[in-house]
């Protein structure tokens, strides 16, 4: 926590609600060698301490309760940047994950009950924070709760939704703040899921496309989500948005881990740098790749065509304008103004295609007088600074093939 606030980065906290959490730093693979592990490796976990709080906490009573947790960490963060608690992670397959401590995926009501109890207890130390769930893992969890017993045909994030609303009502404050879902592709090319790989002859061109599934209402990805819905597009973040709307109005979405892959691939910068953009038209409060590293140097060069073009910091506007006109296959466009300076205004241009591919815009309202801009595109993950084009109206580009362009124009 600390280090992340030092980085001026805002902060999600799991919390454990699985019932027990670790006892120790032994190994992991002896642990079912241990006669009456539970009781041995593990110390019971439980949401409320019916006791003061005290530090350091009593350490010989084997339970470990999370509010106090949640008190200490309050104590200690700083005020720099938000600190937010999820409620666990991925419980819908906890029996896989976690099967030495939990004997079946919860039910609805299960878990349900869980969170209330939990969130409750987190809000009562940190009424100000926000609490995040259900930290889905995806698509079969958040609208069955993997086959959960109680399930009955019923969505699972409907009824998750209108239960904390309901439970929150009754407590007169809200027990969940950001719905929490987790997005793997399911989409293949080639035979390859896009997130997978290595890639074969097709998945890289179905990576380009599979970002259209967040959104487009005329894109079928080739996958079997697609097939459980009869051969019709996903839409996801406008249905969950509707979800929301219909169950418990005002509450944020979030997708706290994500990957659409194409790290060694031009592929992973033009879908790393158009989910960020559709994320932004979406409205999305929070999200979170999993996870990327210097191995995937493109995914990375997506990231840096938002928040450091130049490499000296430079960052996409955080005032949103709407763009008209993109054939969504082929293309993408994605612009701001900046609150702080309304004298500048960035672009993101995407080409999706293997040609360079000519683009013409009007910007009503604003002048453009001068302008910048940074292209990745090829074998290099490395943005390359372009000499400047005239800065007319209407302006022109011709952006090279399968690139990320990023363009900064200056109304001064």
């Amino acid at each position: 926590m600390e280090e992340s606030q030092s980085h001026k980065a805002a902060v999600l906290l799991t919390i454990p609600m699985a019932g027990y959490v670790s006892a120790d730093k032994g190994p992991d693979d002896d642990v079912n060698k241990t006669p009456d592990y539970l009781n041995k490796r593990f110390f019971i976990s439980k949401a409320k301490k019916p006791t003061p709080f005290v530090y350091p906490p009593n350490l010989t009573d084997r339970v470990v309760y999370q509010d106090e947790y949640v008190h200490y960490l309050e104590s200690i963060k700083s005020s720099a940047t938000p600190v937010w608690y999820a409620l666990d992670n991925e419980p819908d397959i906890w029996a896989g994950t976690h099967s030495r401590i939990v004997d079946h995926n919860p039910t609805y009501r299960e878990f349900i009950d869980r969170s209330i109890a939990w969130a409750s207890s987190i809000k009562d130390v940190a009424p100000q924070s926000l609490i995040f769930g259900p930290a889905s893992y995806g698509w079969q969890g958040f609208r069955r709760f993997q086959s959960a017993a109680d399930a009955n045909n019923r969505d699972f994030l409907d009824v998750y939704l209108s239960e904390m609303k309901l439970q929150g009502k009754a407590q007169q404050r809200r027990l969940l703040d950001v719905l929490d879902i987790h997005w793997y592709p399911e989409a293949k090319g080639g035979g390859v899921r896009v997130c997978d790989g290595p890639d074969k002859p097709g998945t890289a061109e179905a990576r380009i496309q599979t970002p259209r599934s967040l959104w487009d209402p005329t894109y079928v990805e080739d996958s079997w989500i697609a097939q459980s819905l009869g051969g019709k597009p996903i839409v996801l973040l406008p249905s969950i948005q509707n979800q929301i709307k219909a169950n418990y109005p005002g509450t944020k979405l979030a997708l706290t881990e994500y990957n659409f892959g194409g790290g060694q691939s031009i592929s992973g910068a033009i879908a790393e740098a158009d989910v960020l953009g559709i994320y932004g038209r979406y409205g999305v409060f929070a999200a979170s790749h999993w996870v990327p590293t210097v191995k995937d140097p493109f995914i990375l060069a997506g990231f840096k065509s938002f928040l450091n073009y130049d490499g000296k910091g430079s960052h996409f506007g955080d005032l949103g304008l709407a763009v008209t006109g993109m054939q969504a296959a082929e293309e993408s466009i994605y612009a701001a103004l900046d609150q702080h300076n309304p004298k500048r205004l960035t672009l993101v241009i995407i080409n999706k295609t293997s040609a360079v591919r000519h683009f013409a815009w009007q910007l009503k309202g604003f002048r453009a007088r001068s302008e910048r801009h940074f292209v990745v595109s090829g074998s290099s993950a490395n943005s390359v600074q372009i000499s400047p084009l005239r800065a007319a109206s209407p302006m022109t580009y011709d952006a090279p093939a399968l690139s990320v362009t990023t363009m900064e124009l200056s109304s001064s």
